[in-house]
Parts: C-alpha cells; structure tokens; sequence
C-alpha cells in the first residue's frame, strides 16, 4: 500500500518583533527576512518541494491572512487553505487539517511545520524528514524533531530523550522521556551541560490516522467536533460551519494536548542550522557576517569602524553606520529602528502604537 505525503505549515502567527519590517498585519511568515527574494512561508513550503507534491501542501492561517497566503503560494489549492475564525492554538488548527486530510487520504503521512523557522542545511533536511516519514508510516509514532542546543536558551521548551537505546527501526530516533517547559536561566544551563536534551523544534511528523486516533483519546471534545464536520468538508457548507463551531474548540497547544499525554512519542534530534528567526538578534546570528561581525541585508549599506550590527533596510537608498556596535538597524514604509542589540525586547512597546 502506498502512502501519500502531506505537508501542513501553520502560518496565523501574529507578532511585531520584526519591525517596522513586519507588523501584526504583516508579521514575519510573509516578509523577506533574509532578503533572498522569498518570504519565509515561500521558503517552507519550497524546503519540501521533493517531498510532496503542491496538492499535498495545506497552510493554516486566520481569515485576516488569507490573501497574504494565496498571493505568496499561488500553487496552493484553495480547499487547501484552512481558515480559523478566531485564534485556538495549534491543538485545534492541527485537528482540523487532520480530519480534512483523512477524509480525501485515509493514509496519508502528515508533517506539520511553523511557517516562519530557518533552516540552513536544507539537504540534510530533507533527509531528516524523509527518515522520519518512513519510521511513522511504519509504527503508530508521534514524532518530534528535537533541535540540539547551542545555548542556554531560556525562550524554547526542552525534549528530554532517553538515549540508552534508539527504536529498532531507525537508529536516529530516541523515545521521548518528558516534555520541559520553558526553563530559568540556570536550569537551562543544565539542560545545556546534558547530552539528551534538545530544543523543542515545534515540527511534527505523523500518519493521520495516529494523530485522529489520539485526539478521540486524548482530545475527545475537539475530536466530536472535526468529525461532526465530515460530511461538510470539501463543499460549500464547510467555511461557515467551522466558523461556527472553531470557536467551541478549548484554546491548547498539541503539546499540552497531545505530546505530554501520549505513550508513543518519539524524538529525531537533529542538526540543521536551525532557528525560529524570533528576534533581529536572532537573524543577525544566522545570517553571514563580515571580519567585524556585520550583517547587512540592504542594497546599500556602508559600514564604518562598525561592528556586530545587523542592518535590513531593502527600501532605503543609503545607510551609513559610523562607529556603531552591536546594534539594529531597519527601515521599512518610511519608519525606522535604531535600538541597541540589548533592548530589542522594547521593540513591541513602540511596534504596537
């Protein structure tokens, strides 16, 4: 029996810590971060282009998003294009392209992957995600990708993984031990002093009917209400019933939901140049420096006695940076940033007025 490969990217992310390049109407999933001439939702689905095909890629977003997402993926199908009415976290979008994907594919494979993540190894990848493909289509797995830590990083969740013994069935996965959250700064050294602890990657790969079968298990309120939906699916009678009844679904993440609850859960640590991109620090750490640590993702940046900025201004006609450090700069639609690396974590107080 063969199996079919399904991609679902959740892009109804909101956020601000972008700007003025991307705001809560534009956030960061549909800009040019990288300035390569792709937004980051065209650079996901790109990523998976030898791994489904364009009828097999589904993009969960809010009604607000919907045009940003048929403009930047014109390939994409418009059944395809699962709206939510109102914000519910990833439990309930995620429910919701299962039991759409299901009743077309019975037996279809499911990766399930932010919209807005880095990934600088894209080859390796893809093995990665193939690997992982095979494993689930052959067990009743849920499998995570879990990132290894190059920090201690306060703002990701941890997998703790019980290395004693991989799976029979592939040699890279690990049975997942628990779920950790967010952590101070002094257990994250911790974790960072382990050797089988990883960043949660928020990447998810399953079969369909694994994850359909743990929300009736685990989930059961929000799996009645996608499979009362089935006879609506694929017809006109569908976007007005999930307005109606998205909302009834209880705000909780599949990790809450799901992971933390579930026997068969596994992890695929991994090492691909990954990152959420969640900050202009964070870019700027990616991105290719020059000998002073600069990153300029401009047409026309000039940098003077200048060390460890990173500059995004696509729009200007010059920047000029003398005698700068450690600092951001962007400019977008006539505003712009200047702000020491240290106090990005104002950005919102000004983003959002």
């Amino acid at each position: 029996m063969s199996v079919s490969n399904h991609l679902v990217i959740m892009a109804g992310g909101i956020g601000s810590r972008f700007w003025p390049v991307s705001t809560d109407d534009y956030p960061k999933q549909f800009i040019d971060v990288l300035g390569c001439g792709k937004s980051l939702l065209q650079l996901t689905a790109e990523r998976f282009g030898t791994i489904c095909p364009p009828e097999n890629i589904w993009v969960l977003t809010s009604q607000k998003y919907a045009h940003l997402v048929r403009e930047q993926l014109p390939m994409l199908k418009e059944e395809n294009l699962l709206l939510e009415p109102c914000r519910r976290s990833t439990a309930p979008c995620i429910a919701y392209a299962a039991w759409k994907i299901k009743k077309r594919d019975p037996n279809a494979n499911m990766v399930v992957t932010p919209s807005d993540h880095y990934i600088g190894d894209v080859q390796e990848f893809r093995r990665v995600i193939e690997s992982s493909l095979q494993f689930v289509c052959d067990s009743d797995a849920i499998l995570t990708l879990g990132i290894k830590p190059t920090r201690p990083e306060t703002a990701f969740g941890y997998i703790e993984a019980v290395l004693g013994s991989a799976t029979l069935s592939n040699k890279e996965v690990y049975r997942v031990d628990s779920f950790k959250e967010k952590p101070d700064i002094e257990t994250a050294k911790v974790y960072l002093s382990k050797n089988n602890y990883y960043w949660n990657s928020g990447i998810f790969i399953w079969n369909v009917q694994t994850i359909v079968n743990a929300f009736r298990v685990y989930q059961a309120p929000i799996a009645n209400i996608f499979e009362s939906l089935l006879p609506l699916y694929y017809t006109d009678g569908e976007r007005e019933a999930i307005n109606e009844k998205f909302p009834e679904c209880r705000n909780i993440s599949v990790d809450y939901a799901i992971l933390e609850r579930a026997d068969e859960i596994f992890v695929f640590p991994v090492d691909f140049g990954w990152s959420d991109l969640g900050t202009w620090v964070s870019l700027h750490e990616r991105m290719p420096q020059d000998i002073n640590g600069n990153v300029a993702i401009a047409s026309t940046v000039e940098l003077l006695d200048s060390h460890n900025c990173v500059v995004h201004a696509q729009e200007a006609k010059r920047v000029v940076l003398i005698g700068m450090n450690d600092c951001v700069v962007s400019e977008h639609d006539g505003n712009i940033l200047v702000c020491k690396m240290s106090e990005e974590n104002r950005i919102r107080e000004v983003a959002d007025k």
